[in-house]
């Protein structure tokens, strides 16, 4: 098949063509491994000029083409469905996959309309809590994109069955979590991961990685290690990523921070830990998404505590001692203290992006047909 896959190139810390990371690298590499043609275009809003990638993927081509918004936003931005819309008839897709925000689902739905091809929609979060959706006239763009798309894929079963809910589509809704690299993401010697890191070699660490933003429910992690920190002298905090503004991460001799770091080094951090926390929020964002780190963390082993929220309550439910109720940082130090007393790493099995793809395939290639 061609497929032409769009989303933005940023997101989640991370450069999706220069990290090769995550969601919106794997669903488009994945499917170049298999053996298709695939386009893919993004929005780049932080750039200063156009380019385009080709990856070496061992089977099929995979071509990224970045779009830099700049200052011209506005009228960049309105051109910007057009422009696609002519590459798009010079490359002939079977069908338009589109990811990552409002405005990309919305986009595909529209450009798959008037070239007469499916389309598909993947939400990776629940885009309804992003910031966008404030926006007058985005959750009618969203709803537009479900409504007029052939398949619905969604990172959680709770987002699939908010989906059905909200929108009752007629084309079917299909969940996918997020997946894990494997060949990155693995068991490894604790002592090496601290040395490569930088981090005391005999301390109790633990910490977690990822957008560090209360959205994500890191103030309740900063309000425990304000209590931790008082009765366990040999306990450190380790944190790593983006800093949301004005939620400045704790300070001391205790608490390091690492900063955003590429993806071996979080397998290194992962690996370094004692524990990982998943922190999350009873919110529109937390009921709704896959954390990615959860996998990461259970693909090293790591014992890990969880907020009790969404798709991580049905996923650790068998585990209880690992889980705490959301935005309860009493709960949450008491669910740390009480892995590090009794390390329990839950028997998920681990989902691989190489696995989820191949699975996905056939759904694709049904959608395809459907012209």
């Amino acid at each position: 098949m061609r497929i032409a896959f769009l989303c933005k190139r940023h997101y989640t810390g991370k450069d999706v063509i220069l990290d090769r990371y995550g969601r919106l690298y794997e669903w488009p590499r994945q499917l170049a491994r298999l053996g298709h043609e695939v386009r893919a275009w993004c929005l780049d809003y932080r750039g200063h000029q156009d380019e385009m990638q080709q990856h070496e993927t061992g089977s099929g081509s995979l071509v990224w083409a970045s779009f830099v918004i700049g200052h011209a936003r506005i009228a960049r931005i309105a051109l910007y469905p057009y422009r696609l819309r002519k590459q798009l008839m010079d490359f002939k897709p079977d069908l338009i996959v589109g990811a990552s925000d409002i405005p990309h689902v919305a986009m595909a739905a529209w450009l798959a309309r008037h070239l007469g091809i499916p389309s598909v929609v993947d939400l990776y979060d629940n885009f309804e809590s992003f910031g966008q959706a404030r926006i007058p006239g985005f959750r009618t763009l969203l709803a537009y994109a479900i409504r007029n798309t052939s398949l619905v894929v969604t990172v959680s079963q709770a987002l699939q069955e908010k989906v059905l809910a909200d929108h009752a589509p007629i084309h079917p809704v299909l969940a996918m979590p997020n997946g894990v690299n494997t060949m990155v993401f693995s068991p490894g010697l604790r002592t090496q991961a601290r040395q490569a890191l930088g981090l005391p070699a005999d301390a109790k660490l633990i910490g977690t990685a990822g957008g560090l933003s209360r959205m994500k429910g890191l103030d309740t992690v900063y309000t425990a290690w304000q209590q931790m920190e008082q009765h366990n002298p040999d306990l450190h905090l380790v944190l790593a990523g983006p800093v949301e503004k004005g939620l400045p991460p704790p300070t001391g001799p205790r608490v390091h921070y690492l900063g955003e770091l590429p993806e071996h080094q979080v397998t290194n951090l992962f690996r370094a830990l004692d524990v990982g926390i998943i922190p999350l929020k009873n919110s529109p964002f937390g009921r709704y998404c896959f954390p990615q780190k959860a996998y990461e963390m259970l693909a090293c082993h790591l014992p890990v505590v969880v907020a009790n929220t969404g798709e991580m309550a049905s996923l650790f439910r068998p585990w209880p001692q690992v889980l705490f109720t959301p935005e309860n940082s009493d709960e949450l130090s008491t669910a740390v203290l009480r892995q590090l007393d009794q390390p329990a790493i839950p028997d998920v099995p681990v989902m691989d992006w190489v696995g989820l793809i191949k699975q996905l395939e056939p759904f694709l290639e049904q959608v395809a047909r459907q012209d």
